[in-house]
């Protein structure tokens, strides 16, 4: 512990006199995959270069997050999943009048979200708001510090991405809100859902959406998630599916679950799920839970 709190000490020291110099440069990442539930791949930042990277996510948070729509709910203080669910069942009660009429909803997943990020349009937006040069020069580095291809892609492990990823879709939540009028939008990084009583309306707003990504962002929408169907068919988001007057578990969620309390059983994961459990119908799946451990 002691030798640990000495290299942090240590690392702290040569950031801050690389900082003040103006000659940090990022170190290189590390690279490792996690199943979530698909395979991801993770670049990992140095010790160093993590302290610096949260600092700057609390720094640009404080600037950004003011500027976001309410209905966006990933990474932000006070959303989160559960959150963005709950407004999804909120809007569909409102939109159909508790049921009683036939609303649709629209959605969508941008293809290679993090991957497609292109670099200059993402600094460009952070430019409106960030003035002071040495400050945008420091931004600018750990943006161009990884790229799938070149002046694209952000690191799925840096928190830094995170924000850079609210700030880029902003463009789509202002466009989506205020040019196309949708009144029921709800966003979590790049999976998004439009709700309306009219069918065509929607397949309307998705060609605009989708011609607004390509010119504007350059991505696109994932050929094979984008659907368009009936509220009563139920709503998959975020973990739930949204059905009138209840919700239950995903198909795949519940699998993903049981598949690892199967591999390892810690108190911490099981008390996890059965949290999840809380904001949806569940006491079949919590009582298939408690009987694993029995």
């Amino acid at each position: 512990m002691a030798e640990f709190e000495l290299r942090l000490e240590e690392n702290i020291f040569d950031l801050h006199a690389r900082l003040q110099s103006g000659s940090w440069k990022p170190n290189s990442y590390s690279v490792f995959f996690v199943q979530d539930p698909k395979l991801r791949k993770i670049h990992k930042a140095s010790v160093r270069d993590r302290v610096l990277y949260q600092a700057m996510y609390q720094a640009l948070y404080q600037v950004f997050d003011s500027g976001f729509i309410h209905d966006s709910y990933s990474s932000r203080n006070f959303k989160g999943t559960h959150a963005g669910f709950r407004r999804l069942q909120e809007f569909s009660r409102k939109l159909t009048n508790n049921y009683h009429l036939n609303g649709h909803v629209l959605k969508c997943d941008i293809r290679k979200f993090f991957d497609s990020i292109d670099h200059e349009i993402l600094l460009g937006l952070i430019k409106r708001k960030i003035v002071d040069e040495r400050l945008f020069d420091l931004i600018e580095k750990i943006v161009r510090s990884f790229e799938t291809v070149r002046g694209k892609g952000l690191p799925l492990g840096n928190v830094t991405s995170q924000l850079f990823a609210n700030i880029y879709l902003n463009e789509l939540d202002q466009f989506t809100k205020h040019i196309l009028k949708a009144k029921y939008y709800i966003r979590y990084c790049d999976d998004f859902v439009i709700l309306d009583l009219s069918e065509e309306k929607l397949k309307l707003q998705k060609e605009k959406i989708r011609l607004f990504l390509g010119q504007n962002l350059l991505l696109s929408l994932h050929p094979s998630k984008v659907i368009i169907q009936k509220m009563l068919q139920g709503t998959d988001f975020l973990g739930y599916v949204a059905l009138p007057y209840y919700s239950v578990l995903r198909t795949k969620t519940k699998r993903r679950m049981f598949g690892k309390l199967k591999e390892d059983p810690r108190p911490k994961l099981v008390q996890s799920y059965l949290g999840m459990l809380k904001h949806c119908r569940g006491w079949k799946i919590r009582k298939k839970i408690l009987s694993l451990l029995s």
